[in-house]
């Protein structure tokens, strides 16, 4: 048996060797059946065989939230199960979702892809490993954008499908990493698409409760070009949320992440953000506003370099 902290009142787990695994299901299968149990049995990752009522899985789990969602008029347009091991195959057998197993699934699932949904066009056995796979999915079945913010080596230029506020928010937290660490073109062309990208009157509001425009805020980041060459320097926002407010206006919660050397400081963010001209999203967005808060636990020692 495995592990104390691994049983759960409603599930039992074994390490079973794979060489033995099927000799040892059909026959515990067997047993259990004759008992009047009603079980089903799962084997993952080459080692691990869970005992579990036939009414629990993460298939069923699926399905019950799915079918919630449904009632409430909140079903989502597409869903896209991914998974890598044994314990993994029963969401794939939801009617109406997406799947990927990802390059480096375990053989077990891939036995079960084989024997159930080999000719099944909604799934998919991924050329990627890991997060990679996932992404490749999303662009097989067109679900969404499939290119990472971190892969696009020039914002201004590069024009992708599927843009939103969110993708909006983490391309500028994006490019202002590279430009403090000196690793986008120092040119106006980047400064006067920035500047496009605002509002003329659109603020921002800092943690300390600072007002300034977003015009002059961009002045600022134009001095600081390379200030972070070869330190250790990151940006990243967190927990993108967003939500429309009207029928061309979003706000967009993040949180706000910068490490600079030892020091981690976070900011709860808040942004207005429009689409621009008639076309909608297509033709961009403008930001109307920003407000920051410190997020507890994470202020900033020296805020007069707290740029964004």
């Amino acid at each position: 048996m495995q592990a104390e902290t691994e049983q759960r009142p409603h599930k039992v787990s074994f390490y079973v060797d794979k060489t033995e695994a099927q000799v040892v299901m059909k026959e515990l299968s067997s047993r259990l059946e004759k008992r009047g149990l009603d079980v089903k049995l799962i084997y993952s990752g080459g080692m691990d065989l869970d005992v579990l009522p036939q009414g629990a899985g993460k298939g069923q789990a699926l399905s019950y939230l799915l079918n919630k969602l449904k009632t409430e008029g909140t079903l989502p347009v597409n869903t896209l199960a991914c998974g890598d091991s044994g314990n993994d195959a029963e969401l794939f057998s939801i009617p109406d979702v997406y799947g990927v197993m990802v390059s480096n699934a375990q053989e077990e699932l891939l036995q079960w892809h084989a024997e159930n949904a080999k000719g099944n066009p909604n799934i998919i056995h991924a050329k990627e490993r890991c997060a990679a796979g996932i992404i490749e999915a999303i662009g097989h079945f067109n679900l969404g954008s499939n290119t990472s913010p971190r892969d696009v080596a020039d914002f201004v230029e590069c024009k992708l499908d599927h843009v939103n506020p969110g993708y909006e928010v983490v391309k500028f937290y994006l490019f202002y990493e590279r430009w403090r660490r000196g690793e986008a073109a120092n040119c106006e062309t980047y400064i006067a698409s920035l500047k496009a990208s605002c509002d003329p009157t659109a603020t921002f509001v800092f943690p300390t409760g600072v007002e300034k425009t977003l015009h002059e805020c961009i002045y600022a980041m134009k001095g600081c070009y390379g200030d972070q060459k070869g330190k250790q320097f990151r940006v990243w926002v967190d927990r993108v949320l967003s939500t429309p407010t009207g029928s061309n206006t979003w706000l967009v919660k993040f949180d706000k992440w910068e490490l600079s050397g030892d020091e981690r400081c976070c900011c709860v963010t808040t942004a207005k953000i429009n689409a621009k001209g008639s076309g909608g999203a297509s033709d961009g967005y403008t930001w109307v506003s920003v407000q920051q808060k410190w997020l507890e636990g994470y202020e900033k020692k020296d805020t007069s370099i707290w740029l964004f």
